[in-house]
């Protein structure tokens, strides 16, 4: 479980409160090794973090080769009862899991258990699904440890419950899906293919999948307190989960094999003390160093529409935001994030320096990617004696567009965050954003930057986002929106949409609609609400946690029965299918059936 809005974007729409202090001053000379000075300035770093994003706690290491070098908590484990957060407290994980899942399955191909060039059905027979592309090659365990399987990203009803189904029953639930795209077509992530993963190795080592993981990967890697569960430790040792500032709870994950790890920062340490030997751990080879290699090399490089976003074999070897870090090497890294914990674990193989963080708080996201960055930064510098880099900012001046150009720019996009409308006013443009209006202005040469006024008067400070920059690109016949952020690496985060016909069938159906088969689960999303908007049939939803949020997207019917969510953005290419429940039709995605309760 990443994050919803995918491991780079910002929660752009907050406001970002301003430092309530100065940092402490540097030493005039320097020692090489000497971390005294990054604790003290993460101390006061992390105090800012906290207090910007409501974390209540959170706790981090940093490594140098094979020590681990400074370990604290910050804040509470359980505020209620005075419980300081430590580096020996426990956190949900979230996706970090994956790195134990793709070490597992590469552990099993030097065995010859496995060969993940191999299609899946070699390993899984009953492994099946639907598919608009007769033509596509067979779905391999290597498409899935880079996010390049086609399958969807989730299969949501289940997958949080109190009481959910083993991880297994999602082979059931696939036959009855359509993937999204060919494999090795696009980046997609999938925490589904992950957990088929986990069936993978269940299936080869005749074992359980979490006995397996323990025994292979845990117990010598010396992970003491670390677990696969579908929930919470029952450890003392546990951290409570937060939600602004209020304790919550942290509902049960069917897909453990994505997203199921507890553990602590200590625990975590090892697994990068394990990268750094080369595969080695104590006086035993968990993996041998040219599997270690492969995983932390860019499997990706050919597929035009990932542009200069690599991925390793379960590892993320780029990014935008904080964590696009210049002129140190690869930067192997995996985030994860549940309801309630964010986390963060970041290797530099060439300085031998890895950080972890793990917090808390459903709103931890950024203070977690934020504090990662800032520590590893001062900790090289720290160590190597060289001053933390920045990407140089581009001295092309802005050049206004012309009114062609921004008429260009004019439509509707699928991206990241859901739906955005643009719109030219006068000389520039305007982005509907989940309700907000952002100003696009040229910031570098043709590319667009984003303002937003409070109240359209009061300019605003937009955070790492002011550094985000826009431009459009038309890649295997797509027109795409691109992003940047200070640095020259590119990413798609969105496309532009074309209307296409809206049958009557589809017409008739717009109203409120409301889940009605949730059986024990919670109800994550409500104001559900199919409508007509300017040539498109949109979806909208309100996503209540982790943090409220809102969901939209546009369809195109490709039948009086079926319809695709349009474009590259969040949820591109999934399936929308129209059923007959009781004698009334409803709709259906990811399991869940929509009944319709208004014509409004």
């Amino acid at each position: 479980m990443m994050s919803r809005r995918w491991i780079w974007f910002p929660c752009f729409l907050a406001l970002v409160a301003g430092c309530v202090s100065s940092p402490p001053p540097k030493p005039e000379t320097k020692q090489p090794g000497n971390y005294e000075y990054t604790k003290e300035y993460i101390r006061w770093f992390v105090q800012q973090q906290v207090k910007q994003h409501d974390v209540t706690g959170l706790s981090l290491a940093l490594i140098d080769d094979q020590r681990v070098v400074w370990a604290e908590g910050f804040g509470y484990a359980d505020q209620a009862h005075n419980v300081p957060a430590t580096p020996e407290t426990l956190y949900r994980a979230g996706s970090i899991t994956k790195l134990f899942t793709a070490t597992a399955i590469m552990q099993l191909q030097e065995r010859g258990l496995v060969d993940i060039d191999k299609p899946i059905k070699a390993y899984l027979p009953e492994f099946s699904f639907k598919t608009r592309f007769p033509d596509a090659a067979p779905i391999t365990i290597r498409h899935i440890l880079t996010h390049h399987s086609g399958l969807p990203r989730d299969m949501l009803r289940g997958m949080w419950s109190p009481n959910p189904k083993p991880y297994a029953t999602v082979l059931g639930d696939l036959k009855e899906s359509f993937v999204l795209h060919p494999p090795n077509s696009i980046f997609s992530y999938s925490n589904l293919g992950m957990t088929i993963l986990g069936q993978v190795i269940e299936r080869v080592s005749g074992e359980p999948y979490t006995a397996y993981v323990s025994h292979a990967l845990f117990q010598p890697l010396g992970m003491t307190t670390a677990s696969i569960e579908t929930g919470v430790s029952a450890s003392l040792l546990m951290s409570h989960g937060y939600r602004k500032g209020k304790e919550a709870t942290e509902p049960n994950l069917r897909d453990i094999p994505a997203g199921g790890l507890n553990t602590n920062v200590l625990d975590l340490a090892r697994l990068v003390r394990m990268v750094f030997a080369q595969g080695r751990t104590g006086d035993r080879q968990l993996v041998k160093p040219e599997t270690l290699a492969m995983m932390l090399s860019s499997q990706n490089e050919t597929i035009p529409l990932d542009l200069d976003l690599r991925m390793g074999l379960g590892w993320v070897l780029s990014s935008l935001g904080e964590l696009d870090l210049p002129k140190v090497g690869t930067v192997a890294h995996h985030g994860g994030g549940t309801m309630l914990f964010h986390s963060q674990l970041v290797v530099l193989p060439e300085s031998k320096l890895g950080v972890v963080v793990l917090s808390n708080s459903s709103t931890g996201e950024a203070a977690v990617n934020q504090i990662a960055a800032e520590l590893l930064k001062s900790a090289r510098e720290a160590k190597t004696g060289e001053r933390a880099e920045e990407h140089q900012q581009s001295d092309v001046p802005p050049i206004p567009l012309s009114p062609d150009e921004l008429a260009r720019y004019e439509g509707w996009y699928s991206t990241i965050v859901g739906l955005v409308h643009m719109t030219r006013s006068g000389e520039t443009l305007n982005a509907n954003v989940a309700g907000k209006s952002l100003g696009l202005v040229p910031r570098i040469g043709r590319e667009l930057g984003a303002e937003y006024k409070l109240l359209g008067v009061f300019p605003i400070d937009l955070g790492p986002f002011a550094r985000v920059t826009f431009s459009r690109a038309t890649i295997t016949g797509r027109d795409l929106l691109i992003a940047r952020q200070g640095s020259p690496r590119r990413m798609v985060v969105g496309e532009r949409l074309a209307p296409v016909p809206i049958p009557d069938a589809w017409r008739q159906r717009v109203g409120t609609y409301e889940i009605n088969n949730l059986g024990d689960e919670e109800a994550y999303t409500d104001h559900i609400r199919l409508s007509y908007q300017e040539g498109f049939l949109v979806v909208s939803a309100r996503g209540r946690k982790p943090t409220p949020f809102e969901l939209t997207c546009a369809l195109a019917p490709i039948s009086d029965t079926e319809a695709l969510v349009m474009g590259l953005g969040a949820g591109g290419g999934e399936t929308v299918e129209v059923f007959q429940q009781a004698g009334e039709e409803v709709l259906g995605y990811s399991g869940y059936m929509l009944k319709r309760t208004s014509t409004n």
